[in-house]
């Protein structure tokens, strides 16, 4: 009887253990549980909320790695988006060698941004809303009185101009250098909302991201570098860090000025912008045509096959930035725009577009790197900490216990220990 009373106690001292630690071992409540229930028969209701404990980790973990299997897909979607649009646009300037066209004619399609919202509403949304009630809804984004004239004129017309602005210029720099230079400049911009961030919105300050910063700077000298600074390389430079700095200052003002949206108030802002395009610009490319600026023959001869392919990719690329945080991590989405920089570069390659010389190699990775720690979240050096404190734990052998008392004693102290580890 002493040997029985002995044995349940070491088990339900394990069970107790268990139970207290079982996110930070997961392995030994899944053998703690097995014992217990194999040993003795009246374990097994103690075990109840270690077993429920494990099938919610379960859960936890498919849908950790549904979601990590959708962000490999938006990585691979972003990247051939972008880098496919990048490409197309240069094919484009061989045919019809019109910028602000081309730029006037993508944007013009976002005005598909919230007819394409509302059919995945009507989709996925239970209570189902006409489209005039959900446009209603959506237009509270702009304020109580809703899209007036002043908040057009104030809140919407400058982000539309910064828009066109940011396409045209990164458009115009497709025309002067090759596409790679012009994708790894382009990724400054994140560097550049940091600063902008910290400076008008008053963020976190972080060295993380300053350094990335001055690796983002350092690489945009390094490429002007490697053509020898060439009026034609520098002009281009210069077209596509402006480009850069107008999509960072369209994010912060956004931020500043009308906050963070949801999707459908998202959706209805970029096809605000697109209509306004279409309405109000649409006189830009007629003055172009016929001052023979931006000049064609016939409508006939007009690539429309690249024109479509080019504002149908950068529409894709759009949609999947603003709403492919639905369904996975932003981190990813930022990764997929990273990666159309050795895509470009491969297609450059093939077409022998581009001399990779040292110089270049190294700004562009240079630029990548820089791009990837802006990617590092705010408290990514109290996660190292707590990462590496879980693993020098795993580390720890466990110290056999020779007597009953000693063992449920040695137990508590280490379930205590590790309370108290994650409480920190």
């Amino acid at each position: 009887m002493q040997v029985m009373q002995i044995k349940q106690l070491i088990n339900r001292q394990l069970m107790s253990f268990c139970l207290l630690v079982g996110e930070d071992r997961p392995r030994e409540n899944i053998v703690g549980t097995a014992d217990g229930q194999a040993t003795v028969g009246g374990a097994g209701a103690e075990a109840g909320p270690g077993r429920q404990r494990l099938n919610c980790c379960v859960r936890v973990t498919a849908v950790q790695v549904r979601k990590a299997i959708w962000g490999v897909a938006m990585v691979m979607c972003v990247c051939s988006s972008w880098a496919g649009s990048t490409q197309l646009a240069k094919l484009t300037f061989k045919q019809y060698d019109a910028p602000f066209t081309l730029t006037w004619f993508a944007t013009t399609w976002n005005c598909l941004f919230f007819p394409l919202y509302y059919i995945g509403h009507l989709c996925k949304s239970p209570e189902r809303q006409t489209p005039k009630q959900r446009f209603r809804e959506c237009c509270r984004f702009f304020g109580d009185d809703g899209l007036t004239a002043k908040v057009f004129l104030t809140k919407v017309a400058p982000f539309g101009l910064l828009w066109i602005l940011t396409n045209y210029l990164y458009l115009q720099a497709l025309r002067k250098i090759n596409s790679t230079d012009v994708s790894a400049l382009f990724c400054c911009n994140k560097a550049f909302v940091f600063l902008l961030s910290w400076i008008v919105l008053r963020d976190r300050f972080m060295g993380v991201r300053i350094v990335a910063a001055i690796l983002a700077i350092a690489g945009i000298v390094m490429l002007t570098y490697a053509d020898g600074f060439h009026s034609h390389s520098v002009i281009g430079i210069t077209l596509v860090v402006a480009s850069a700095s107008a999509s960072a200052l369209y994010k912060v003002l956004f931020k500043l000025v009308l906050g963070s949206a949801k999707f459908g108030e998202a959706a209805l802002f970029l096809t605000i912008v697109g209509a306004a395009n279409f309405v109000f610009m649409s006189f830009v490319p007629v003055i172009l045509y016929f001052t023979h600026v931006e000049y064609f023959t016939s409508i006939a001869d007009l690539p429309w096959a690249y024109l479509c392919g080019v504002a149908g990719l950068l529409l894709a690329f759009n949609i999947l930035v603003n709403f492919g945080i639905a369904i996975t991590y932003p981190t990813l989405i930022s990764l997929g725009i990273v990666l159309s920089v050795p895509v470009n570069a491969m297609v450059d390659l093939y077409t022998c577009d581009i001399h990779f010389n040292t110089v270049r190699l190294i700004a562009v990775f240079i630029i990548c790197l820089g791009f990837l720690m802006l990617l590092l979240p705010e408290d990514w050096d109290q996660c190292l900490i707590e990462l590496s404190t879980k693993l020098r734990k795993r580390e720890q052998p466990v110290e056999p216990a020779e007597t009953a008392t000693s063992s449920g004693l040695n137990w508590t102290r280490r379930a205590r220990t590790s309370m108290s580890t994650f409480s920190h």
